[in-house]
């Protein structure tokens, strides 16, 4: 006879799922971590003007960005070839530029708000009779602290 009896059935023992919420807590955090949020569509083409004196933006939460340059290819045909102001994601005309920066100034925290930033993203080819008249509607709206995007020169 032998030592190892084929009828002694043993059952399998049950899964271990202690250490499963550690496991998918890890993984959601990984995920937090690297994940960025997009913040706006881009619907105007801009080419960034080249500067010499450059500053980096430090505390980027602050900022208010507004776009200018020609529609996208896509949009071209229901828009027009001409240059657009585009507010977070939607075309807007010069009217609502005050609009846009008073929601973006209540949207901040209180201590915050003196800190705002307006950031004007402008295609280099725009004519700076546009970018006047925006500046023109942000002086109305109290939104005196403006820097304009660029690239460096290298």
């Amino acid at each position: 006879m032998s030592k190892f009896g084929k009828g002694d059935k043993k059952e399998m023992p049950a899964l271990n799922t202690s250490s499963l919420p550690d496991l998918i807590f890890t993984i959601l955090f990984f995920f937090m971590i690297v994940t960025t949020m997009r913040e706006v569509t881009l619907m105007v083409e801009f080419t960034v003007p080249r500067g010499t004196e450059l500053e980096k933006m430090t505390k980027k939460s602050l900022i208010s960005y507004i776009y200018v340059g020609k529609p996208t290819k896509e949009l071209r045909g229901k828009m027009g070839s001409g240059t657009q102001i585009q507010l977070n994601d939607k075309f807007a005309s010069l009217a609502e530029v005050q609009d846009y920066v008073y929601q973006e100034r209540e949207a901040m925290k209180e201590s915050d708000k003196p800190f705002m930033k307006v950031s004007l993203k402008v295609d280099e080819n725009t004519q700076m009779g546009i970018v006047t008249d925006i500046k023109q509607e942000l002086r109305k709206s109290w939104a005196l602290n403006i820097n304009y995007s660029a690239n460096s020169r290298d």
